[in-house]
């Protein structure tokens, strides 16, 4: 997005009590900040969430001398801005109910990423920190993106193992992106943005309060597929991550701990109500990807293994014509109908091993052919 563009954008996030949701209605409602700015204030007054005085604020609004400080400060520190409009935002985020309006990203956003949460205490036991460092690297040697919020603990030990895996990370801050904090964190800092991104939604100079870190937390599980819960007490602000991520549709993992230990308190609380328990990194693979990522090591980009042969128009059972599915992606389909189907039945009748089925189950539900439902039950998407 050009600077000029960006000068609206920037401008419409500093006017007092425009929210996030009421944000994203001025855009969907106008197309484009710079077309809030220029339209009539009765019809900015009739624009779900925003209030006659707000819409006021917008058409009176002069501040553009700090709009133009900020964008000098995206130069100095070599940070983008990504808009709910740019192609590189993440998709996952536009799904939550109250998307940020814009991102400060220091590093980089690739759309192909699949992203899972790992966090928790920031008064991590040694076993914590040992867990979250190992399945956060395994889970980067698989190709998942590690996110996490840069925190003492858990979230540092996360960031670490991945990037002791070679993988990628995402680090999303309660503070504006050049206040580094802990101030401890500076060199893991650097290393996140050169092996990803660290992100956050609030402008420069802006300090970690702490009303700044429920909001946080909705990036961090609005980002990615599932949320895993390694050490959390039973006030642990990783629990209320689990919540909006269960609010938004996400997988909840918990890893358990000891019994004694007040850093399991959550975490058991957390398998008491459903959350799926991790005893190694399968256990999140096989729910976020299902081995998708594994199978794809195997082979070079866009290159297909022998075995697979395209279909190119397949007609199952009076269903819509599908082009370009896989041979094994046609035979699965055609065991799923229009009431749910037990994975267990689908791996049976289908003959394939367990992670080559939920490999290309994943496959045709990113496709939109099919959907998954609680009990790990699978029907054709309507």
């Amino acid at each position: 997005m050009d600077k000029e563009n960006l000068r609206y954008w920037l401008a419409l996030r500093l006017i007092e009590n425009i929210g996030s949701v009421g944000f994203k209605n001025l855009i969907q409602v106008f197309g484009s900040a710079q077309a809030v700015f220029n339209a009539p204030e009765s019809n900015l007054a009739r624009v779900a969430q925003i209030t006659g005085k707000t819409a006021h604020r917008i058409k009176k609004f002069h501040e553009w001398q700090a709009v133009d400080k900020e964008l000098e400060l995206v130069d100095r520190h070599n940070v983008s801005i990504v808009t709910l409009k740019d192609p590189s935002y993440p998709k996952a985020l536009l799904n939550i109910y109250d998307p940020p309006p814009l991102l400060y990203v220091k590093g980089t956003l690739v759309k192909e990423d699949i992203n899972v949460a790992v966090i928790g205490s920031r008064m991590a036991s040694t076993y914590g920190k040992f867990m979250t460092e190992r399945l956060s690297r395994e889970l980067a040697l698989n190709g998942v993106t590690v996110v996490s919020g840069m925190a003492r603990g858990v979230d540092s030990a996360a960031h670490t193992g991945a990037i002791a895996g070679g993988g990628r990370t995402i680090a999303v801050l309660g503070s504006g992106i050049d206040v580094i904090y802990p101030p401890e964190n500076k060199k893991l800092f650097e290393k996140i943005s050169a092996n990803g991104a660290v992100i956050t939604e609030f402008p420069f100079n802006t300090p970690p309060k702490g009303a700044n870190f429920p909001a946080r937390n909705r990036i961090i599980s609005g980002i990615s597929f599932g949320v895993v819960i390694v050490e959390a007490n039973e006030k642990s602000g990783s629990l209320i991550t689990a919540r909006l991520g269960l609010e938004q549709g996400k997988e909840i993992f918990a890893v358990p701990g000891s019994i004694d230990s007040p850093g399991s308190k959550g975490t058991h609380k957390l398998l008491k109500d459903g959350a799926k328990l991790v005893e190694s990194v399968y256990d999140i693979l096989e729910e976020i990807l299902p081995l998708a990522v594994i199978s794809k090591q195997d082979r070079k980009p866009g290159e297909k293994r022998r075995e697979e042969p395209e279909v190119q128009s397949t007609k199952l059972s009076g269903r819509p014509s599908i082009d370009n599915l896989r041979t094994e992606e046609a035979t699965i389909l055609k065991l799923i109908g229009n009431r749910p189907v037990y994975i267990d039945n689908i791996i049976t009748d289908s003959g394939y091993q367990s992670g080559e089925a939920l490999s290309i189950l994943l496959s045709l539900e990113l496709k939109g052919y099919i959907e998954q439902l609680p009990g790990k039950r699978f029907i054709i998407k309507k």
